[in-house]
């Protein structure tokens, strides 16, 4: 997995992943194509990508196998009750736990998009049925934002 990132400087969060997307591929992009659901993919290549990008950055990671990114600047306002109506259990659990609130439910939200970006299942079925925590590996601050990669390496089991 090859992953870069910057700031937008003004540039379209669109553009500037495209630019992104073709420094990590490394040779003129195969022609991008959208599957069923929306999930886009080349169409002439065994590649993986995907492209996330907030107000201020952009984030984008290839791979060998189907990949998912989604980045949240870390000081954006997101109304807490939301809460209600995506954690599962266990997290809604881990949320009402934590000190900052604000912060566990940014990680959720991006550990359910990078998600549902690797599968190409679509935001419709997802919300509650997931069971991440608030330590994944797969979290991390980059430049003030929250930014989760999710990576299947098998095919069967995510």
């Amino acid at each position: 997995m090859k992953l870069l990132w910057k700031q937008l400087s003004g540039q379209n969060g669109h553009e500037a992943g495209l630019e992104l997307l073709e420094e990590l591929y490394g040779a003129p992009l195969p022609p991008i194509e959208k599957a069923k659901r929306g999930k886009p993919y080349f169409a002439d290549s065994s590649a993986h990508f995907s492209v996330s990008h907030t107000k201020n950055h952009v984030f984008c990671v290839l791979s060998d196998h189907p990949i998912g990114i989604d980045a949240e600047e870390t000081d954006r306002e997101i109304n807490l009750n939301l809460a209600k109506k995506i954690l599962s259990p266990n997290e809604q659990l881990q949320f009402e736990s934590a000190t900052d609130k604000r912060r566990a439910l940014l990680t959720f939200w991006v550990l359910k998009e990078a998600y549902v970006k690797c599968t190409g299942e679509g935001l419709t079925p997802y919300p509650k049925c997931t069971d991440f925590s608030l330590s994944d590996p797969r979290v991390s601050e980059i430049d003030g934002c929250l930014v989760a990669v999710i990576e299947q390496e098998n095919p069967y089991v995510i």
